[in-house]
């Protein structure tokens, strides 16, 4: 029997927050002087509750040499958190593409960014931790894995779960056989509420460029409701709680299950929109907030994807849950799924094989085969996570050494990708898709394979 969880639910929730001799750049890689003094030098770009803690966390293995963001007001308030007093402040990161003495950067911009950023910064031979979600779109994930394989840069992604020692025990244990041959994996995230709405437009805040701020995506008037922390309730800059917190716990579940390099064969998803009757719902928020994705992969382990509906975080200017009657329940989770799904308490990822089940989160390891580790551990033999205990250290250690981080950008974008195919099924009501894992294209539908990809903005492209 699994035992009970005892953890803060919303423990992530605010964050799914000396002059050196730099590293000197040769033929696209990072090659480190021979004094044990020297530190490397990093901006952070997109300066925001997130950007700032990792920040934070980074100037323990590093300088902070630069900090961007489009808002003046959190670049000065990232400064002063951090004590950073001789970092110099830009609205723009192109001006840190220039800096030959920054070697490397943190990326915690809005999703929409977060390709261009990442590219233009690997191409200009900087290192980057890149904030999750690795991208906004499938294609944006197969561009970008293709320029960190030419510029040879080491690029972290900020799913530092994966440096967690729970989730490594996790993987190991559904690895190794200890529950039996795995058959299904169950991944819940939080239901965050986003009844929201209509938001006017107001005056752009003078520290704010508003225009640069949206970058790729459509240009809408300034509301305080589309910028920080909330921009990602808009399909317009984000993918909602699917992508926002899916990276995390999809790339667990993918994970243990050794579909890190590959991907789902088929896709069905349904969603509910709480604003969706709003005669003006064009100005509220307009991504799902409750879920339900199933997806079946090659090696035949089925991943169910889904909001834990008693799950409830709040987020934001949200005030309330929206109420979800028993028909909205039984049309979002359809027939066949168990009564347990339906009510799940709690966010993380249940591996469940042929001789039991194992259930891990932010709050720690669950089950039988967890209780009996101690006296009967793994063999040295037995596969093994890589190991890591701090994941911007990770980060560090690997602009020095040149490896692979434990959270590459391919097996990020395998993540993430199976968290757009289910918004995209989601945003086409429902539909089932074909999923090619290998060519990494939807399969015999063109509307839904139009959503694998999306139009810069002008001037705002990148190729």
């Amino acid at each position: 029997m699994m035992k009970r969880r005892t953890f803060l639910k919303n423990a992530s929730l605010a964050a799914s927050m000396l002059t050196a001799v730099p590293f000197s750049l040769q033929a696209g890689k990072a090659v480190a002087k021979q004094s044990p003094s020297d530190r490397i030098r990093f901006a952070l770009i997109g300066a925001g509750s997130q950007g700032t803690h990792d920040a934070s966390l980074a100037i323990k293995f590093g300088e902070l040499v630069a900090i961007c963001d489009a808002d003046l007001r959190q670049a000065e308030n990232a400064k002063a958190r951090l004590k950073a007093e001789n970092a110099e402040i830009f609205q723009r990161y192109e001006k840190i593409l220039d800096r030959k003495d920054i070697d490397a950067v943190i990326v915690a911009v809005p999703d929409h960014w977060h390709t261009k950023v990442n590219i233009e910064c690997a191409r200009a031979g900087k290192d980057i931790y890149g904030e999750k979600p690795l991208t906004y779109t499938i294609d944006e994930g197969k561009l970008l894995c293709k320029v960190i394989q030419e510029t040879g840069r080491v690029f972290q992604t900020g799913t530092q779960q994966r440096s967690g020692q729970e989730f490594q025990t996790a993987v190991e244990l559904v690895r190794n056989g200890r529950i039996g041959k795995l058959q299904t994996v169950w991944v819940a995230v939080p239901f965050f509420s986003t009844k929201g709405g209509p938001f006017k437009p107001q005056e752009v805040p003078p520290e704010v460029d508003w225009d640069y701020y949206q970058g790729p995506a459509p240009f809408y008037p300034y509301t305080v409701n589309r910028s920080h922390r909330v921009w990602r309730w808009w399909y317009e800059y984000a993918g909602g709680i699917v992508t926002d917190w899916g990276n995390h716990h999809v790339d667990i579940a993918h994970w243990g299950m050794d579909c890190e390099r590959t991907g789902p064969v088929s896709v069905e998803a349904r969603g509910l929109f709480p604003n969706e009757d709003d005669p003006e719902k064009e100005e509220c928020y307009n991504t799902s907030d409750r879920f339900f994705s199933r997806m079946m992969y090659p090696n035949g382990v089925e991943l169910l994807y889904f909001s834990g509906m008693k799950d409830f975080a709040l987020f934001g200017d949200v005030e309330t849950h929206v109420e979800t009657g028993q028909s909205m329940t039984d049309w979002l989770f359809g027939e066949g799924v168990p009564d347990e799904i339906k009510t799940y308490d709690r966010n993380g990822i249940m591996f469940l094989g042929d001789k039991g089940r194992i259930f891990v989160n932010r709050g720690g390891l669950f089950g039988q085969a967890v209780d009996e580790l101690k006296d009967n551990p793994l063999p040295e033999n037995a596969w093994k996570a890589r190991p890591s205990l701090d994941h911007i250290r990770n980060f560090f250690d690997c602009i020095r050494s040149r490896e692979e981080p434990v959270a590459p950008v391919e097996i990020e974008h395998r993540s993430i990708t199976a968290c757009h195919l289910t918004n995209i099924s989601i945003r086409l009501g429902g539909r089932p898709l074909k999923w090619d894992p290998e060519k990494e294209e939807i399969v015999g539908d063109g509307e839904a394979q139009a959503m694998q990809s999306r139009t810069p903005r002008k001037p705002y492209e990148f190729s």
